[in-house]
C-alpha cells in the first residue's frame, strides 16, 4: 500500500501527524509526505517517509492569475499522480489541505464535517472518520484515519530523534557555551493570548535556577526577537539560542534539563526529541487548544491563572525533572 500524508502546517500539528507515518510504515506502507515548504526541514530524513512533496500555498495565493503558480500547481500534481497512492490522509481538516489531497487522484480520507476545523472541506473526502470519544489528545485522534483504513497502530508518542542524527554546526558551537545543567525557555507566541509574558518567565527561571541548579538558556523563533531580547535583559546570566533550523534547535533541545513554553510548536518538537517539556497554558486558551488535547504527549502541561501562576509552575517543572530521572527525588 502508498499512502500520501497531507499536513502542510504548523509546527507542532505537523509533530502531532508523526506517528501517521511511523504506524502506516510499520504496517508495511511507503509513505510520501505533502507539507508547505518553510517546514520541508522539519521532515527531511524522516525514516517513515519515503517521499517529501513540497508546496507554498501563501505564496499561490497571493497571486492567483501568475501563469508560473499554476504551472507550480500542475507540476506539484504530476509529482503525486507519480507516486500513486492508494489512499491520501488528510488530518488538517481545511479547504486547502482538502484541495491538494485530491491532487493525487487517489481516495481521500479525512475527519467528518464535525471534526474538522473547516467543516464543509469534508466533501472532498472520500471517507469522512469520527472521532471516537476516547481519543482526547490530538495525536489519537489523527491516528483513528489509520484505523478507519484496518492498520495497525503500535506506537503513538511523536518521534522526531532523526533530526539528532547529523550534527548541525551552529547547535552544537552553541552547546559547547552553556553550562549544564540549563533549562531552555521559549517566551514566544504567535498570538498574545498564548503569551504568558516575559516576567513570569523571568520569575520561573530565577526560582528553578535556585531549585535544579539549572542555567537559562533563551529559545526563540522568527518573530519572537522582541520577547527573547526582553527576557534576557530581565536574566543577566542567561544564554540566547542563535537563529537555527529545525535540525539545530532539534538539538539544542534534547540537551536540555527541561523546555518550558507557552502552546506553541516548539514545545511539541522538544517533546519528540526526548526532552522533558511543560507547555502552560493561558485562561483564555483557545477552545481546540486546551491541555487535555494539545498537551506535550510525553511531557506535561499546566492551565494557570494569573495569581499564582509561576509557584505552580515551578512546582511542576520541578515534578516534570524529577520524573523524568533528570535528577535525584
Amino acid at each position: 500500500m502508498r499512502i500520501l500524508i497531507v499536513r502542510l502546517s504548523s509546527l507542532g500539528d505537523i509533530i502531532h501527524a508523526l506517528p501517521l507515518a511511523l504506524n502506516a510504515r510499520m504496517g508495511g506502507a511507503t509513505v510520501a509526505w505533502l507539507t508547505e515548504r518553510g517546514y520541508g526541514g522539519l521532515l527531511e530524513g524522516n525514516p517513515s517517509v519515503e517521499k517529501l512533496f513540497l508546496a507554498d500555498t501563501r505564496r499561490w495565493r497571493g497571486n492567483l492569475a501568475s501563469i508560473t503558480h499554476w504551472k507550480a500547481v500542475v507540476e506539484l500534481r504530476r509529482e503525486l499522480k507519480e507516486f500513486a497512492p492508494d489512499a491520501t490522509l488528510d488530518p488538517q481538516g481545511l479547504w486547502k489541505s482538502a484541495l491538494l489531497a485530491r491532487l493525487a487522484g487517489a481516495p481521500v480520507i479525512g475527519f467528518s464535517a464535525g471534526s474538522r476545523r473547516e467543516p464543509s472541506s469534508a466533501m472532498l473526502a472520500r471517507m469522512g472518520v469520527d472521532i471516537a470519544a476516547e481519543a482526547e489528545h490530538v495525536v489519537d485522534q489523527n491516528l483513528t484515519l489509520l484505523t478507519a483504513m484496518s492498520l495497525p497502530v503500535t506506537r503513538r508518542a511523536p518521534d522526531a530523534r532523526y533530526l539528532l542524527d547529523r550534527e548541525d554546526p551552529k547547535a552544537a558551537a552553541f552547546l559547547r557555551t552553556l553550562p549544564t545543567p540549563f533549562v531552555l525557555y521559549h517566551p514566544g507566541s504567535a498570538r498574545m493570548a498564548k503569551s504568558w509574558g516575559e516576567r513570569n518567565y523571568a520569575d520561573l527561571a530565577a526560582r528553578l535556577r535556585k531549585e535544579l541548579g539549572a542555567y537559562t538558556a533563551i529559545s526563540w523563533g522568527p518573530g519572537d526577537e522582541r520577547r527573547a531580547a526582553r527576557l534576557s535583559k530581565l536574566l543577566p546570566y542567561s544564554a540566547t539560542m542563535p537563529a537555527l533550523g529545525f535540525r539545530g534547535l532539534a538539538q539544542v533541545m534534547a540537551r536540555a534539563m527541561l523546555f518550558v513554553a507557552g502552546d506553541t510548536g516548539p514545545v511539541h518538537l522538544a517533546d519528540a526529541v526526548g526532552a522533558p517539556a511543560l507547555a502552560i497554558f493561558g485562561p483564555d486558551a483557545y477552545r481546540r487548544n486546551v491541555p487535555e488535547r494539545n498537551r506535550p504527549y510525553r511531557g506535561a502541561a499546566l492551565s494557570y491563572d494569573q495569581a499564582g501562576s509561576v509557584d505552580a509552575v515551578a512546582r511542576k517543572a520541578v515534578e516534570l525533572v524529577k520524573n523524568a530521572g533528570m535528577i535525584e527525588v
